[in-house]
């Protein structure tokens, strides 16, 4: 697919954003300005090893200042903005729910109204051709049974700050279609997984303590229920959406791999051993431990593609087994990496627990 657009990234220092910007910059002809806080979960180190380097700009500052991004706006004249500048840990969401406020609501609210005021300064043409893709989470719908999916009209149901917060920044990129006509385009993913991805979340942390040996904490009894999606193919989806998506809609993005944590967490451990140098006495699996549960855990989240599928053409490329492979392999070949990101305060260990 062939991307000849200017395009300002918010949040392209980060897992999904900084996935995207790499891809984008090898396969296509686009310049991108990355605008991007830096917070722990943002690091240029991530950004390494693009094909042309010259394409890609980064700004550090943050999506709430909206004197600096309408000053991008006008500067680089981007004919897309895509919105991944998020608060995104659960857990830290239970800790401190402000933060996540601050960021996914009312950062959502600067960005699109600095949009806003430069989409309504382009000619004719340049308003229609425009674009603002927001990226979002399947947990905005909240929680699902045994059965079901999660379909484009389901109704918002969400239960942690971490998916409210997500859930209002998805109402305002509605109203601001409904109301002032801007372009936008909604994308709601399943759980993302794949290289370069902070060590807080399930997978990664996963890989890197059972690597060491250390215990593999599984919340409750393990069988809550996650749909996983190799980052590389959310972000080719994201890419589909851009170019064939039509303004207003929202699309769901999905990996079609559900699978319980305890059954992740069991293949990482199979992986681990097969692919580790270090070899322990006994097989990793005998590693994990179950832990009080995390507070209001959804049981099940699982998204149905159909829409994008049919409409757009596009499917993920990725088994879970192929990705997690190549997920727990990078990790493997790239401790510098893992050992760069967690040098600050975040030490693995576990966060969103209540007090007493």
């Amino acid at each position: 697919m062939k991307i000849t657009q200017n395009i300002l990234v918010t949040g392209g220092a980060g897992f999904i954003g900084g996935c995207f910007v790499r891809q984008t910059t090898a396969e296509s002809t686009c310049r991108i300005v990355n605008l991007d806080k830096l917070t722990y979960a943002g690091n240029l180190s991530s950004l390494a090893g693009m094909k042309d380097p010259s394409r890609h700009q980064f700004v550090q500052g943050d999506i709430n200042d909206t004197e600096l991004v309408s000053q991008l706006l006008i500067e680089h004249q981007p004919n897309v903005v895509i919105n991944f500048a998020a608060e995104s840990h659960v857990d830290r969401s239970i800790d401190g729910p402000e933060a996540f406020v601050e960021t996914n609501v009312v950062g959502t609210f600067r960005l699109l109204e600095a949009v806003r005021v430069y989409w309504n300064g382009l000619a004719e043409s340049q308003r229609a051709a425009f674009r603002f893709l927001h990226v979002s989470t399947d947990e905005v719908y909240g929680s699902l049974g045994a059965t079901g999916k999660f379909t484009e009209t389901t109704p918002y149901a969400p239960n942690s700050p971490y998916s409210a917060s997500k859930a209002a920044s998805d109402h305002f990129v509605r109203a601001y279609h409904h109301t002032y006509g801007l372009p936008v385009l909604t994308t709601n993913c399943s759980n993302n997984y794949g290289p370069f991805q902070f060590p807080e979340k399930l997978i990664p942390l996963m890989v890197l303590n059972a690597l060491e040996g250390k215990p593999l904490p599984v919340y409750g009894t393990g069988e809550n229920i996650r749909d996983w999606l190799f980052v590389e193919d959310h972000c080719q989806a994201i890419r589909t959406v851009l170019h064939k998506g039509i303004p207003g809609e929202v699309y769901n993005i999905g990996g079609n791999s559900e699978r319980t944590n305890l059954e992740v967490v069991q293949a990482i451990c199979d992986i681990v051993d097969e692919l580790a140098e270090k070899k322990l006495p006994h097989p990793r699996r005998e590693l994990i431990t179950f832990v009080k549960d995390r507070p209001g855990h959804d049981l099940r989240y699982a998204i149905d593609c159909t829409k994008i599928q049919d409409q757009l053409g596009w499917q993920p490329t990725q088994s879970f087994e192929s990705g997690l492979k190549a997920t727990v392999a990078w990790y493997l070949d790239n401790m510098p990496w893992v050992e760069n990101v967690t040098s600050g305060n975040y030490r693995r260990e576990r966060l969103g627990v209540l007090s007493p």
